[in-house]
């Protein structure tokens, strides 16, 4: 059983109430993510963020088969940090944890996604070809997407482009 692990790390120029505001409400994941993965909520997204709130969502990840995912937020430390775990979905095991640091000018945000994928050595396969490519893909478009809505933070290392990123076996 392997299990893999996606960080990311953006700052962003606004305050720690903006972020949380934009990025604890669960509507806003349209936004942030890619149009071609058809995402769409079904339920669940009605009211503020809580702990044992399931999320239902419809995606299309790859080759327009529809998948529907359901999650769970299962820790909510206001203007902090949460958690969403996968409940139903494409992966054996998916542990989101989302966490909002400020920082002089703006505020960190940062993502640690644990999974597993399904399918045991036909998913551990496809892994460095097919899924790390695409949660990449999926993490680079919303680090796009934050930009166009917020701006950039002005330093060196955000000027140069960079997505402060690892993918770890």
């Amino acid at each position: 059983m392997k299990i893999y692990t996606l960080h990311t790390k953006q700052k962003l120029p606004i305050s720690v109430d903006e972020a949380w505001d934009f990025l604890s409400d669960p509507k806003n994941l349209k936004t942030i993510t890619p149009e071609y993965m058809g995402f769409n909520i079904i339920s669940g997204a009605d009211r503020p963020m809580f702990p044992g709130q399931l999320i239902q969502y419809i995606v299309t990840p790859i080759a327009g088969i529809k998948t529907k995912w359901v999650t769970e937020i299962t820790h909510v430390k206001e203007k902090e940090y949460f958690v969403d775990e996968q409940r139903f979905g494409p992966y054996a095991l998916w542990h989101h944890k989302h966490f909002i640091t400020p920082i002089e000018g703006g505020v960190e945000m940062e993502d640690i996604v644990d999974y597993k994928l399904p399918f045991g050595f036909l998913g551990e396969l496809v892994q460095p070809f097919l899924v790390a490519p695409k949660l990449k893909e999926i993490f680079t478009h919303r680090r796009t997407k934050l930009l166009a809505i917020f701006g950039e933070y002005s330093s060196a290392e955000v000027k140069s482009g960079k997505l402060e990123e690892d993918i770890l076996n």
